[in-house]
């Protein structure tokens, strides 16, 4: 692949990955409840996502389900429900105060790795649009005339580094709240915030074409 064009696909893609998301939501989230290297398994669950929509569009099932409005009606739905419900039970969540203090206390809590890895993956397979977004992106950076499979593979594994580092960001941004979060007011706004931006999120998905 020519470098320039691998350069402006890395600067597209960054700007992109950064903007908050759902994912980002839930890994900021994740990183205060869980600590930022538990959240490393919600992070997994997302890159994992990633991959299987990109490997769907590669497939031509993107521009199958762009063609059935069946289809994605039905998989936004099921999305915007998903998303509805974590900011449901965001919401609901009890105002305590995270512990935070050591790596140690972080560690003696009860929490299923299997658990933050399906909910990162939930979150990140349940949006049709990254389906669409994928099978829309990668043509204008690949060139026909050359073996398509290695620039698709640079371009899968380009995302996946950037979005693997952008998202512990995220998780570390959350990790860094819970300092802040002392008081159960705090945490109780906290709540209802990130609960609300999931159902907007949620509404968003499901008004989308």
């Amino acid at each position: 692949m020519d470098p320039m064009l691998w350069l402006t696909y890395v600067g597209v893609i960054t700007a992109l990955i950064a903007f908050p998301g759902p994912v980002a939501l839930l890994c900021t989230s994740q990183g205060l409840r869980h600590g930022r290297r538990r959240a490393l398994f919600t992070i997994a669950g997302g890159i994992v996502a990633a991959l299987v929509m990109m490997s769907l569009s590669a497939m031509g099932l993107g521009a199958v389900l762009a063609t059935s409005e069946t289809a994605f009606t039905l998989l936004k739905y099921l999305g915007a429900a998903y998303l509805v419900y974590l900011g449901v039970q965001a919401w609901r969540a009890p105002p305590e105060p995270p512990v935070v203090a050591t790596q140690e206390t972080r560690d003696a809590m009860p929490v299923s790795v299997w658990r933050l890895f399906r909910r990162g993956f939930t979150v990140g397979i349940s949006n049709p649009k990254d389906l669409l977004f994928f099978a829309a992106l990668f043509p204008g950076f690949i060139d026909l005339g050359a073996p398509q499979a290695p620039q698709f593979a640079l371009l899968a594994l380009t995302w996946l580094v950037i979005d693997g580092g952008l998202m512990t960001l995220y998780s570390s941004l959350g990790e860094r709240l819970g300092r802040w979060l002392g008081t159960r007011r705090r945490v109780r706004r906290f709540n209802r915030l990130t609960g609300g931006l999931f159902v907007v999120a949620g509404g968003s998905l499901a008004g989308a074409h």
